[in-house]
């Protein structure tokens, strides 16, 4: 489980993001559940106001929305967290500055390159990546 670094939103491939909407959801069950995200990368998430995560989450769902698929915000919001959502709201300012950082970058870049490598993430898909990180990779 993890948070991909708030800049790869747009250059996730499929798989990763299909898979972080899935995490998202587990996170906010679990944190609903029993008040903690329960596993050694995100909880981390707790260090951060809560308008970070729902900034996170707002993030993927408009990449989603962008990449042509349907959300259903409603199963984040409302049924795990018992709030409606937060259209309109500005919260894309709060993201987790301290921890997405260069670092935190690189070791995200590094286990989509090894995805890639293994044959989990396509040419194509690596290329959109690597063309927008070209100056971190080797």
């Amino acid at each position: 489980m993890r948070l991909w670094h708030i800049d790869l939103i747009d250059v996730l491939p499929r798989q990763q993001l299909l898979g972080q909407w899935r995490e998202l959801c587990c996170i906010a069950s679990n944190i609903k559940k029993n008040n903690t995200p329960n596993h050694l990368l995100v909880n981390k998430i707790l260090d951060f106001s809560w308008l970070h995560f729902k900034s996170y989450c707002v993030n993927v769902i408009d990449e989603m929305k962008k990449r042509g698929y349907k959300v259903c915000e409603e199963k984040l919001w409302k049924n795990k967290f018992g709030v409606d959502d937060i259209e309109g709201t500005m919260y894309k300012q709060y993201i987790y500055e301290e921890w997405h950082n260069q670092r935190y970058l690189k070791q995200c870049l590094y286990n989509l390159q090894e995805k890639y490598d293994c044959g989990g993430v396509s040419d194509e898909e690596w290329q959109k990546i690597s063309k927008k990180f070209h100056y971190l990779l080797d």
